[in-house]
Formats: C-alpha cells, structure tokens, sequence
C-alpha cells in the first residue's frame, strides 16, 4: 500500500492541476506508473510481485507568477522503501534546490518558496536521493527528474523595432504596401492562445490599413496627394489572446511621409518681366531672373529654361541656376543705346524630368514674355579699327605724320575728343599725337638698329567728361634703310715673314654691317685711295663678303721696317652706298723654312754685343726707382703746412658774394649774350661751343637743327616738334632763363600778332575796342581791355 499511497500523492497533486498528458517511468523494472495510477483509479486491488525497490516519480508541474503567501506544493517524492516510520531521509539537488524548491525530508513534499516566471527559466532539472536516516546510506540510487514552469497570460505583446518610420510615393494605387510592423509576445506560443497577436488600427483611417495577421501597412485612400498633407502619423495595436476579451495589447506609431512624384507642372507666376540693362554692361553680367513655381521637390521641381523666341535670343542668354530652380537672363553680346534700345524674349520654363502615368496632367511647361530696355550710358571714346600697325622708315624727319587715329563717341551726345599718348608706353618719347586730329608724328629720330619696334597706346578722352577714356594699341616697325657703313668686327693683326713670297696669304678679313636689307648683305673691298698703289700688299675680294690679303713682292726685313698699316675700304651694296676704312696691322717676323714665327721683334737685331738682354732690364729697373723717389720727394714738399699770411694787395680786389641758388659762374654771362639771342644760328657758326661742366642743360637752342625754310613752310606741330627736339638736345642753354623765338606768332588768327615787341604806342595811347569785333572767344579780353561807358573805377 506504500506504493500507492506514492502514487496517490503524486495523483492527486497532479489531478489537482488539472493535467492530462501524465507521463511516467518506472525504474529498474517496475510497474509502470499508469497502470498503477489506473488501478488506483478503478478501485480494483491488484498484486504487486517486486523484485527490487526503486524510486516512483514523474515529471512536475507548477503554474508561475504564484501570489500566495504559503509555499507553493508542487507534488511529493516516494520510495517503496519508506515504510512511513521516518527512516527514509529525502535529499533534493540540483538547480533551485533550497533556494527555490524546497523539500521536506521525512515526507518528500516538494514546495516552491520564490515567484516563479516562464519567460525566465522554462524549467528546473533536478535531483533526488533516498538516504538511510540512521546510517546515511543511499536507499535508492539519485534520481533525476524535472519541474516545468507553466505559463499563464501575463505578457502584453510589445514592438520592439518601433516607432517605425516608413515613406510611400504620392498617388499611389489603393493597397500599396507601405511598412511590416511586427510585436512579439513573451508568452509561450505552444499553450493555449496567450502568445497569438492579432494586429489592428487605432489612428490612421481612412487613409492606411494593417493587415490583422501579417502587419502589413497597405494605402487605404486614392489619390493622396503630398502638396495637400504629407505627413501622417498611424497608430498600430497587437492583442494577443487572438483578440479576445481579456487578451493584453501593445501599441506603437508609425509615421508615414508621402514621397514627391512630378504631378504638378510649372508655372510662371507673372506673364510678363519688365528689366533694364546699362549698354556697358559686360558680356556675361546678369540681366534679371525669371521664375517658375512648381509645387513638387527635389528631381521633380528641377527646371530648364530657354529663350525660344524674341528679338533679343541672339543678344541675351539664359541659364538655370540648380540651386534656387530659376532662369538668369545674361549678355549675350555687347549692348549698344544707340544701335537698339529695347529687346523682347520669349522665356519658356520646363521639367526635364517627367513620369508618363502623370502626362495626362500637363502640359510640364509654361512660357513668359520677358522686355528688356538698355539704358544709355556715357560710353569712353572708341576707336576704328581697334588696332593700328604702322611701317616708317628709320630716316624719317621729325614731325612726319606717319598715322591718322581716329576715334569717336558712341553715345549720341557725340562729344569732342582729345588724343593723347600714354607715356608710360613710350618712355622715350619718340611720338606725338595731335590732340585734335589724332595726327601721330615723329617726335625725335629713329634708329632701327637701336629699336626696331615700337608699341604705344594712344588714349581718347572726351572733352565733357575726362573720367571716360579710350585706348587703342599702336605697333610700329622701323624699317631700314642703309645708314650704317660696314666695319671690322675687330682689330685685325697679322704677320708676314721675312722669306714671304710673292702672292703669299697673309690674312683673310670680314666685315659686319649694322643694317639689314631685304636682299642680304653683300660687301666689297680693296685697298683706300690712299694706299691704291700700295707695293708691299694688295687685297682680293672673295666676293662672300670676305677678302685676302696677299704679299706683292718677297724680301721683308726688319731691320728696314717692321710693321705695316695697310687701309682697306669696306663698301656695302645698299642705297646710297656706304663704306668706311679699316686698317690691317702686319708685322714682319723672322720665320723658319717652314713657314713658323721665330721672332716678330727687331730689338734682337738693334743691341749691340756687348750689352746683353738681362743688363738692360736692369738698368731700366734702376731708372724707374729713381723716377719714383722723385716724385715721391716732390709730394711730401707741396703738402708740406705753410703759414696763412693774408696779403692785403691780393685781397683788395676779391669780394664775397652770396647767392640764394647756384649759378654757372662766368658761363652765366656768355649764355645771356644778346647777338646769341637774336640770331642764335650766327652765334653758334662763329664760335666753338663750350661746355657746361657745372649742370646738365634744360632748354636747347631753338633752330639748329631745323631751317627756317623749313620750318616757315611746315605745319605748326612739326616746328614745335623739331623745336622740342632741339631743346631735349642742346649742351649749351642757360640753367634757368632763355628766349624762345618764333617765326609766326598768331597765324591764322584773325587778330594777327598779339606781341607787343614792335609796338610803337604806349598803354594809355593803346584803345582796345577793336576785341568786341573779334567774336565770343575776345569777349573776356574785350571786358578787361575795351572801353567802359559808366565811370572810371578809382584803384
């Protein structure tokens, strides 16, 4: 009966739980414990035979989250051995034993003493011994069995991936799937329906859906359009028990953005641009910008504009500006007030982007008429052509007009111009320009030789305004003439031996020429008039602008002469023809039969014998230490200190004379001599000119360089430039004052010769009523000068 008081309790522990699929297993070969359980259930006795004790157990089942006070009975331990008399000792191992399942060692009650929770631990394993009380001996060997923690309904299902954030395109068809919210429930899925979400919608309608097994968010609404709402914000619930009553739940949010689509076409907001631009605006500069306004984003609101008519397409230009998706009107070319005041444009504004299912919206485009008027602007003087290239000969006279710059006002004003050179491009000076006529001239010679090129800028200014200046690029080439006679390149020297023969070669000659014709150079030579029969030397030309120089008879001999200046002429082939005289030095030297030097000196053959080489260098040596010791002599006795005695006769007749500037000295009054001021010409022919050592000169002499007949038949600028010339250029004016004399004074001009040299009457006999005749130019001198009607003005 032990036995079935064993499985009794165990029974009835378990019948008390309500358990149904009871398993059991019966050690070292006995009964089964069904058939024991269902012998005790039919109240049917039944014969026991055993051949060997064991353990009785099976596996337990405890509810969690148990929220008594007493200890939780989970079900009860029994050998067959244990007759009841309490020397069976239970002992339980394992995990939890004695900290949450406790057992009680004389009955083998097993109760749990801790709030047990499934979703922790699912089950314990543990072990347990039967033990003789008295002498500790096993009874029964360990055995091992298990506690399984049964679940009840205690965890609402949670998202554990939320809130969720999900995006779905504009217009999209109804049941467009957006995001997959998933909860996930901590209850165990095998038991009962604690651990079965069911998904619903609790904020969000009528715009999305869940689907109540999967998650799934779809699109509930048509035509749900971004520009309208774009944003929403949907409530998702999971309710496990497979939504029944009483079942827990969780929540979470998904919001939801509605992505842009190209549904709404461009549109300018104004159909007509009115805009202005300076003419001098340049090439490139903004204009004004357009707009069209689209409703969509991003790739979809891009724009493209262009200009698809107008007068003005092939003038201006239009660019999209990618940040800000509007269209900036540029200059295309140069803007002129007075050719054209006002263009018109025809502006169209387009999506380059577009989706087909969204064609039926359209059109994606839009047009707009854009007027633009140029404003005139005080325009700089321009000059035509915009460049000049000009060729003169270097033999040019100065004041020679060699180009006509022209240049005029572009605005319609049509100021007057005044032409000038930049000197910073023509540091030399070499040209002119007429202020008025733009008459480029010569101002001083040119030289190709020493620049054959020349770039200036002449620059335009307009009379009215000053600040509005022109330029234009003047390149002028030199071009040569034969000015230059040619010449050695440098200082020949030969040499011919004394057992030279007849025709021998002495040396062979070349000649360079500074000029540089067209046709090359070509130079010729022979020997000057002055040594054309010359008996000693003769010249042959090589006709490759080299010559020969050849020995026309044999017998040299140093003693009679040892060296030979031979004159050669150089000509040259140009026009006029040019030559010069270069002059050969030969040398006669003592040579072997071969031809070599042995000695170009005669002096081996003028020392007498006695007197050897090494003795007269030192007899010179001697000579010229006592030149030294004299003069060495003589300088100490000038610098020797002499007393200072002031002789009154020798002081009577100087005087000290202090001057606030420094003057010339006695060169002062030889400048201001007065035959040299009215005839200067005269002056300088009869008498050589000094010059001034004390300062460089200023102002030159005014007709040294020019005839009067020239200058008398010439025009005005070329006088006063040749004039100009001359006073860059002389050595002998004055520091500080001259007189400029002048031919023609007032020529012209219809009041004559303003001077008042030759004048025979006085200022107060001097009636000046003539200038109220001579036009508004006299009208201030006739003021000042000409008869007053009211009273005399007391001074």
């Amino acid at each position: 009966m032990s036995n079935a008081k064993s499985w009794l309790g165990l029974g009835m522990s378990l019948y008390f739980w309500g358990l149904m699929d009871l398993t059991t297993t019966v050690l070292s070969g006995t009964p089964t414990a069904q058939g024991k359980l269902e012998a005790l259930l039919s109240d049917k006795p039944q014969s026991h035979p055993r051949t060997k004790r064991s353990w009785v157990w099976n596996q337990f089942f405890v509810l969690e989250e148990y929220t008594g006070t007493d200890p939780l009975y989970v079900g009860k331990l029994h050998s067959d051995m244990d007759r009841g008399d309490g020397s069976i000792k239970y002992i339980l191992s394992g995990e939890g034993a004695g900290i949450v399942f406790t057992i009680d060692d004389t009955t083998g009650d097993i109760h749990a003493i801790q709030r047990l929770d499934r979703e922790e631990r699912a089950q314990y394993t543990l072990r347990a011994q039967a033990l003789d009380r008295r002498t500790g001996r096993p009874m029964e060997p360990e055995s091992e069995f298990i506690i399984k923690i049964q679940d009840i309904n205690d965890n609402e299902p949670k998202f554990l991936d939320g809130p969720y954030v999900a995006t779905v395109p504009e217009m999209s068809p109804v049941g467009t799937s957006v995001i997959q919210v998933t909860a996930t429930d901590a209850d165990d899925p095998t038991y009962g329906n604690s651990a079965r979400v069911v998904y619903s919608i609790l904020q969000g309608q009528p715009y999305f859906s869940v689907d109540s097994k999967t998650g799934v968010i779809r699109t509930a609404l048509m035509n749900m359009d971004r520009e309208a709402k774009e944003c929403y914000e949907v409530i998702i619930q999971a309710k496990d028990m497979g939504g029944q009553l009483g079942g827990l739940a969780g929540t979470t949010t998904v919001n939801i953005t509605l992505s842009d689509v190209n549904d709404n076409p461009p549109r300018f907001p104004q159909k007509h641009y009115q805009m202005s631009v300076l003419e001098s605006a340049p090439v490139s500069s903004t204009v004004g910008r357009v707009f069209a306004k689209d409703l969509d984003e991003g790739i979809n609101a891009e724009m493209k504009y262009t200009i698809v008519d107008g007068d003005g397409a092939d003038t201006f230009d239009i660019n999209t500006d990618p940040n800000f998706q509007v269209g900036i009107i540029t200059v295309k070319k140069p803007l002129s007030f007075e050719s054209k005041k006002s263009y018109t444009l025809k502006v169209e504004g387009a999506n380059p982007h577009l989706e087909m299912r969204f064609l039926n919206l359209g059109p994606f485009q839009d047009t707009t008429t854009v007027h633009i008027s140029v404003e005139d602007v005080d325009e700089p003087p321009v000059f035509e052509p915009d460049f000049y290239f000009v060729e003169v000969p270097e033999d040019v006279a100065i004041g020679t007009t060699i180009q006509i710059i022209s240049a005029k006002d572009p605005d319609v004003t049509n100021n007057s111009i005044r032409y000038s050179i930049d000197r910073s491009s023509d540091p030399g000076r070499f040209f002119y320009v007429d202020i008025t006529t733009g008459a480029l001239m010569t101002a001083r010679p040119l030289d190709r030789e020493e620049f054959s090129w020349h770039n200036i800028t002449v620059l335009a200014m307009e009379m009215n305004n000053p600040s509005q200046v022109g330029s234009v690029s003047v390149t002028i080439e030199v071009l040569d003439v034969n000015d230059n006679a040619p010449e050695f390149p440098r200082f020949y020297e030969a040499f011919v031996c004394e057992n030279a023969k007849v025709g021998q070669l002495i040396q062979t000659v070349s000649a360079v020429d500074q000029d540089d014709p067209h046709s090359g150079q070509h130079f010729y030579y022979s020997l000057a008039p002055e040594a054309a029969n010359n008996p000693n030397f003769t010249v042959r030309d090589n006709q490759d602008n080299t010559a020969r120089i050849l020995t026309k008879r044999s017998g040299f001999r140093q003693q009679e002469q040892s060296i030979f200046y031979l004159p050669i002429l150089i000509a040259d082939s140009g026009q006029p023809v040019l030559s010069s005289t270069g002059t050969l030095t030969i040398q006669v030297c003592s040579c072997d039969d071969d031809g070599h030097v042995m000695s170009c000196s005669p002096e081996a053959y003028m020392l007498p014998v006695s007197l050897s080489r090494g003795a007269l260098i030192a007899i010179l040596a001697c000579i010229f230490v006592l030149l030294v010791l004299v003069l060495l002599i003589l300088s100490m006795r000038r610098h020797r200190k002499q007393p200072y005695i002031i002789d009154d006769d020798e002081n009577i007749h100087e005087n000290i004379v202090r001057y606030d500037d420094e003057g010339g000295g006695e060169e002062d009054t030889e400048a201001f001599d007065i035959a040299a001021m009215w005839n200067p010409r005269e002056a300088q022919a009869g008498a050589a000119p000094k010059t001034r050592q004390d300062m460089l000169p200023e102002i030159e002499s005014l007709s040294r360089y020019v005839p009067q007949t020239c200058a008398i038949n010439s025009t005005v600028h070329s006088y006063v430039l040749a004039k100009l010339y001359e006073a860059d250029m002389d050595l002998w004016a004055p520091p500080f004052d001259s007189l400029q004399t002048y031919m023609f004074e007032g020529d012209g001009s219809v009041a004559g010769s303003l001077s008042s040299l030759q004048s025979a009457t006085s200022d107060s006999e001097q009636s000046f009523d003539f200038l109220t005749d001579w036009g508004p130019r006299f009208r201030k001198l006739a003021e000042l000068y000409g008869a007053s009607e009211g009273p005399s003005p007391l001074w």
